[in-house]
């Protein structure tokens, strides 16, 4: 069994946590009602009250709440309690759209700390680990999420945040960090910088990285447990909701589980918001179940992923999340086919001589939509001939087209070229169609 830093909600027996989530989804409900103005009045147009609620199995009847929902209440219309209760303010990275705030109490921010905490003792985090935190701190919730966690267990934390990468190295190398926390795109960045830099994976001590913010494939993971000489883990979370710690991958890598006693889940159809079944493909819906500074019922994420069925040899009971495939708002529609971008870092990750760097350029060419992927060759492919760069594009070319059902112009560009993002989220789309 993998360490736990919760056991008794960790492995709570099924029924118990159902009677956990039922009895707190009943007060959440009573509490929004009562104190949130603007939720009341979407309850009311549903035709619900918190009399209709009784159990997590009544969550349908509540109306969803989307980001517009969240702009149009800016800046406290969702607020829930005194603005003098609320001790933190955080926000979205703002990367598709206004920048949207959530609001903490402290017990916000100790339910937030817990769930952190949980997920660095899933892959084994202990006081004996140096936690180097990587994510940016401020408003954003990378940083303090993974800073509070560690705190928690008792490790010692590099409070690094973004940017900055030869220092990171530097400190990453002289301190022994051992557990690395920030997005994958980064973690990628780190890989090269330390390869280049002539330190080999075993000058490290690092031997495990947590990677949020950002849709990844299991492709990435592979090069980053290669590169870095660590497991590669996944973390979820969401500003608005509670930062990272919603959901985390334990050792088997196998889905995240989900910090249930805190979020209902739900997986939906995301054009008609229908309830899916586990192991289908929707977008993630989550209510808070004991927030008390803004609480969200029923808020809709835009992430993609499915409910794993079955029970993890971790010996957790918790339910658990596939990792994100996509977010509703990434994709991108070239000549009525819907495209994400980790559709297309799955397949370079299986394609050698194409690295992980690749920028998704969407144009107009005489009326008609075009779709060209620039990706960096590596450096071992440069060094080789124009001919066997041809054919890696075509290579990729050919499975994009079979994946996608889709033409896509292939241009290989050389190492570099692709710009890195040291701070924040990678951006990998370029739509130059406009209106």
């Amino acid at each position: 069994m993998q360490c736990m830093y919760q056991p008794d909600i960790e492995k709570m027996p099924r029924a118990n946590m159902i009677s956990l989530q039922n009895e707190r989804l009943v007060k959440q409900v009573k509490h929004v009602w009562d104190n949130v103005r603007y939720y009341k009045d979407l309850m009311n147009e549903a035709g619900v009250t918190p009399d209709d609620i009784k159990s997590i199995e009544d969550l349908r009847k509540l109306p969803f709440l989307t980001k517009d929902n969240l702009r149009d209440a800016y800046p406290y219309g969702l607020l829930a309690v005194p603005v003098g209760d609320a001790v933190r303010i955080q926000s979205t990275s703002g990367t598709t759209g206004k920048r949207i705030v959530a609001f903490y109490t402290r017990q916000d921010i100790d339910i937030w700390d817990d769930c952190c905490a949980r997920a660095i003792a899933a892959v084994g985090g202990t006081k004996n680990d140096v936690v180097q935190v990587a994510y940016g701190y401020g408003l954003f919730t990378g940083g303090f999420g993974a800073h509070q966690g560690a705190g928690l267990i008792g490790a010692t934390v590099l409070p690094m945040s973004s940017g900055n990468t030869q220092r990171q190295i530097m400190l990453m190398r002289d301190l022994g960090a051992t557990v690395l926390c920030c997005t994958p795109s980064y973690a990628a960045y780190l890989g090269e910088a330390i390869r280049e830099a002539g330190i080999g994976p075993n000058e490290l001590a690092l031997r495990v990285g947590l990677f949020g913010a950002e849709p990844w494939t299991d492709g990435l993971r592979e090069r980053l447990e290669s590169s870095l000489g660590i497991d590669a883990l996944d973390l979820f979370g969401i500003a608005e909701i509670c930062g990272p710690g919603v959901a985390f991958e334990c050792m088997a890598k196998h889905g995240m589980h989900v910090s249930e006693d805190h979020f209902a889940i739900e997986i939906v159809d995301p054009e008609t918001g229908a309830p899916l079944s586990d192991g289908e493909r929707g977008e993630l819906v989550i209510t808070t179940l004991a927030k008390e500074g803004m609480p969200l019922i029923r808020y809709r994420t835009r992430d993609l992923c499915s409910i794993l069925p079955g029970p993890c040899p971790c010996g957790r009971t918790t339910r658990r999340i596939s990792r994100l495939t996509g977010r509703t708002d990434d994709m991108i529609v070239v000549r009525g086919v819907n495209v994400f971008p980790t559709q297309i870092e799955s397949v370079l990750a299986g394609i050698r001589g194409a690295s992980p760097n690749y920028l998704i350029v969407v144009s107009r060419e005489r009326s008609l939509d075009s779709l060209e992927v620039r990706i960096e060759i590596t450096e071992e492919l440069l060094a080789d001939t124009v001919s066997s760069v041809e054919r890696v594009a075509n290579e990729i070319s050919e499975k994009l087209k079979s994946v996608l059902n889709l033409s896509v112009r292939v241009r290989m560009v050389e190492p570099k070229e692709i710009p890195r993002f040291e701070t924040g989220k990678a951006r990998r789309v370029v739509d130059e169609r406009g209106e």
